[in-house]
């Protein structure tokens, strides 16, 4: 069974570089000589559907948050931080230091989350510094190399690729590119590897990204957090936008809980290995929270550009250069991280892109800035909403007076008539500017990189055809079933970097009542075909660990792969279509997806 897990999700798992290519190479072995005025150390850290009101710090008493209220209070806080109101594009802003329509990032999944390839990266730029560059956790901003992690900047990658995992408890991940079985809680797993990181690299300059996947559905948590909450009764609860499900906010706080804990874990490593006066420690979340629970009174929740759903923590910790407790109360948002960061760190930016981010350190030492004439702009599924210093337009074109008004109740458009024009104009300018640069066009699934021998076709990024339906309504983590004619297919279109030979396995289920039924898959003309003769039908897991049934996400299976063969292709785009020319039985197979693997 635990061979099974570690082949498992090999469809899902981000391509593997052929010897793992020069930047896992890198990673391997510390410099173990101290650098004589080191530049410092960099952390970020960025947890996933934790909203601004998941913080015992901003006055929730639902729950304790002891770690990350004690770096709030020892970092410069920014009181009105805006994020995009889902995950990738946060990430995507995050290491462009641009609107993320403008890199080519507008969804979470069949890719529409990845992010241009002629996009450069804060990692890309620390690494061209001299720093060693490492991401755990949540990527969410391309799979397939090289939009992959190991192609953007980073030496070291632990983690996943998708927009959400399907279970969080000893998951198939991958380090390196190479598939490897999780250990435990993924929260607390993510974290070992990032302490690992920070001993191996004491003496060296870093930077490193915990892209902590919680609270994030799905809703697990280990029981230690879990007993904390199940029967407590919160005194604090969700505004009059919906209804709050009380045992999701349980799940969610007790999920927050655990990543505190793991905060906490890292900032006494750093202070065990004296690093506390040389690393600059960033913390923020990617959106608002993902259910109706408390949140400051603040209108919106994840996927509104409300304030709610785009307000974040942003806390920024560098104790040998600035004092504890500085709040800075000037709007900013994720796309000011990377100028902000690299001028601390005095590290080039090299893009050849304009940043829409500014850099935040003049703020931060005290220094006069004229920034009172600023907006950031929020975007989220053709939803624009602007936010001044003292107003939001949001996206019906209604003003809000944020100062007076903070839960943006009362609508003062039609007071403010000239000033809601003005800002009307402005957003439509902002969105006209951006249309062209967010050409909404997918591009082909890259495989075949010359780079890496692997390269995957998750059922994710497939379309389904005929009768063939998704495990759930969310394409990440799911799988195709129900096929039931020989019409049936899925299809992918892909770009072959590089031609050559390859062969081809389909990881699937098929019930003993199925065996017999035929697979063919076609690409660029050729076909590779077999019969499946022998069982494998295990069943879903995931749900033994939910805290709350999920709803449009799917579990997951130990699907098992199967050879069709081999097959030479040319480079170039092409479609590669996956058929069932002979259906044994009722039940029918079920697809996790393609695997190529380049012959040498």
């Amino acid at each position: 069974m635990k061979f099974h897990w570690l082949v498992v999700f090999a469809f899902m798992l981000c391509s593997c570089r052929s010897l793992l290519g020069a930047g896992a190479d890198e990673s391997k072995h510390a410099d173990q000589h101290p650098v004589v005025n080191a530049p410092p150390n960099v952390i970020v850290i960025l947890t996933d559907d934790q909203g601004w009101g998941d913080l015992s710090f901003h006055g929730n008493t639902n729950l304790s948050t002891p770690s990350l209220d004690s770096l709030a209070h020892a970092s410069v806080r920014f009181d009105r931080f805006f994020v995009s109101p889902v995950c990738a594009p946060t990430r995507a802003e995050f290491l462009t230091g641009r609107y993320h329509l403008r890199t080519g990032v507008h969804g979470v999944s069949q890719g529409k989350e990845r992010l241009n390839l002629d996009e450069r990266t804060i990692a890309q730029d620390f690494r061209a510094a001299g720093y060693q560059t490492a991401c755990f956790g949540k990527w969410h901003n391309g799979s397939q190399y090289p939009y992959h992690p190991l192609a953007r900047g980073f030496n070291e990658f632990y983690g996943f690729c998708s927009g959400h995992w399907g279970d969080y408890f000893s998951p198939a991940l991958e380090h390196n590119a190479m598939p490897v079985q999780g250990n435990g809680f993924i929260v607390d797993d993510v974290t070992d590897r990032a302490l690992t990181f920070i001993d191996q690299h004491a003496n060296h300059p870093f930077f490193m990204l915990l892209a902590i996947p919680t609270p994030h559905t799905p809703m697990q948590v280990p029981d230690e957090y879990w007993e904390r909450h199940q029967d407590r009764t919160y005194s604090m609860r969700a505004g009059d936008e919906g209804p709050e499900d009380i045992m999701f906010t349980r799940a969610a706080l007790a999920m927050v809980e655990n990543l505190d804990f793991n905060v906490g874990r890292v900032l006494s490593k750093l202070e065990q290995s004296q690093l506390l006066q040389s690393t600059i420690v960033v913390f923020f979340s990617d959106n608002g929270p993902n259910s109706h629970r408390w949140n400051g009174g603040m209108k919106g929740r994840k996927g509104s550009t409300d304030e709610g759903g785009v307000r974040s923590p942003l806390f920024i910790r560098w104790p040998s250069q600035f004092p504890s407790g500085k709040l800075i109360t000037q709007i900013c948002g994720a796309i000011d991280l990377l100028p902000t960061l690299a001028d601390l760190a005095d590290v080039p930016v090299m893009s050849s892109k304009p940043l829409d981010g500014v850099s935040l350190k003049p703020l931060m030492l005290g220094q006069e800035v004229s920034l009172n004439d600023r907006t950031i702009f929020s975007h989220w599924s053709g939803q624009v909403s602007l936010r001044t210093q003292q107003f939001r337009l949001d996206s019906t074109g209604r003003l809000f007076d944020m100062v007076a008004d903070p839960e943006q109740k009362h609508d003062i458009s039609q007071h403010r008539a000239e000033l809601t024009r003005l800002l009307s104009i402005r957003a439509a300018e902002w969105r006209q500017a951006l249309a062209d640069e967010a050409a909404m066009n997918l591009l082909p699934f890259p495989i075949g990189h010359p780079d890496f021998h692997r390269s995957e076709l998750p059922a994710r990024d497939g379309i389904a055809n005929g009768s063939v339906q998704r495990s759930a309504r969310a394409p990440n983590c799911s799988y195709f079933t129900n096929w039931k004619k020989e019409t049936d297919h899925v299809t992918w279109q892909v770009e072959l970097l590089a031609g050559g030979n390859f062969e081809v396995d389909l990881y699937h289920t098929c019930p003993e009542a199925s065996v017999g039924t035929e697979v063919l898959m076609t690409c660029a003309g050729q076909n590779l075909g077999c019969a499946i003769i022998q069982s494998h039908d295990p069943p879903a897991v995931g749900a033994q660990h939910d805290r709350v049934p999920r709803t449009s996400e799917s579990y997951v299976k130990p699907f098992k792969p199967l050879n069709l063969g081999k097959i030479s292709l040319p480079a170039g785009t092409a479609e590669v279509k996956l058929t069932t020319p002979r259906v044994v039985g009722e039940a029918g197979i079920e697809v996790g997806g393609l695997v190529f693997r380049r012959v040498r």
